[in-house]
């Protein structure tokens, strides 16, 4: 009697560390399952600024926070691209606006039947003028109604527009995209701060490229003189009032406020620059200033980035979870190489 009660309490320990095995395994494949992918866009490029070709898997090794991971997915094949080209059309860039949607027509012509675009303009607010296409003609369209608003209407929701890209144009896109951002580079009235938006462009793959048009105090300013055109102030700025374009002569006083005007837009336009290339550098794209000319050839060089960039996949570490930001850090082995890709990447919160 007593052997039949040690088997059958044999066989229920056998049933409940058998049970226990069984849901600790689950468990773990839970957890690999529910572990993200990290994607990482990498561009390679020679010390002259051209694209390195024909590397493998084995030439990269990538980094998280100084360890080593295993690379689990590897691209090199040409792929269609997702482009979000973001026209500013606020009041500041009236005196660029036509460069700007020029700028814009010629980005669109170097797009293959097989990539897709969309268009959105920012000013006191986000406007989608296209959805996501690859209609070129649609495109145009779009284009042309990238139109700075009536007087009056102020604001420039610069970061807003990016985050709302990223966040929703962009939302479930995979493969390989990027917002082109043609702007004089300020910002006045989103919601998003500088902080937020660089924070939460920490969660997501997709690169920034940032063209700058540099915009003077005359261009800044004029909305508030539109009522009398070719007069800037007493001073005639703008060609004045009278034949010759003279003007009243300015008072030292005027001559100084104008000093200090131009002063201020110089810091305005310091800082522009610098958050532009933030965002550019943040995500591995680039800052460019149409100051540089030949925009052209820059999208060109944009294109060819983006279509045959490398990317890199790993799953990261269990305790990556422990702490939202980690570093990273691609390292490619061979002579010459010049690696751009993100720094870091944060965890994503449920």
């Amino acid at each position: 009697m007593s052997n039949k009660i040690a088997v059958l309490l044999g066989l229920v320990l056998f049933a409940m560390a058998a049970s226990a095995f069984a849901q600790e395994k689950a468990a773990d494949e839970t957890i690999k399952v529910e572990t993200r992918l990290v994607s990482v866009p990498v561009i390679v490029s020679d010390r002259d600024g051209r694209y390195m070709p024909n590397l493998t898997a084995t030439d990269f090794t990538v980094l998280q926070d100084g360890t080593q991971q295993k690379i689990e997915f590897f691209g090199a094949t040409e792929e269609s691209l997702t482009i979000a080209l973001l026209i500013d059309t606020s009041q500041s860039t009236r005196g660029v606006i036509d460069d700007i949607r020029d700028s814009a027509r010629s980005f669109i012509k170097l797009l293959t039947p097989k990539d897709k675009a969309l268009i959105v303009s920012f000013d006191y607010d986000t406007h989608i003028l296209s959805e996501i296409t690859s209609d070129q003609e649609k495109l145009k369209e779009a284009i042309k109604k990238a139109e700075i608003p009536d007087r009056g209407l102020f604001g420039t929701t610069l970061r807003d527009a990016v985050a709302e890209t990223v966040s929703r144009s962009f939302a479930g896109i995979r493969g390989r995209k990027a917002i082109i951002l043609l702007t004089d580079g300020k910002d006045a009235g989103s919601r998003v701060t500088s902080r937020d938006l660089l924070y939460s462009l920490q969660e997501t793959d997709t690169l920034i490229y940032t063209v700058m048009f540099t915009t003077d105090e005359r261009q800044m300013m004029r909305p508030r003189f539109d009522r009398y055109p070719g007069d800037y102030g007493r001073g005639g700025g703008w060609g004045g009032r009278y034949p010759g374009g003279g003007g009243w002569p300015r008072t030292q006083r005027e001559d100084e406020r104008m000093q200090r005007r131009r002063e201020r837009v110089a810091r305005q336009n310091d800082v522009a620059q610098e958050f532009l290339q933030q965002l550019s550098d943040t995500t591995a794209g680039r800052f460019y200033s149409s100051k540089d000319g030949k925009l052209k050839k820059t999208f060109g060089l944009i294109v060819d980035e983006l279509r045959y960039q490398y990317r890199l996949g790993f799953y990261p570490p269990e305790e990556t979870a422990e702490k939202p930001l980690h570093q990273l850090k691609v390292k490619v082995a061979k002579e010459q190489a010049v690696v751009r890709a993100r720094g870091s990447y944060r965890t994503q919160t449920k």
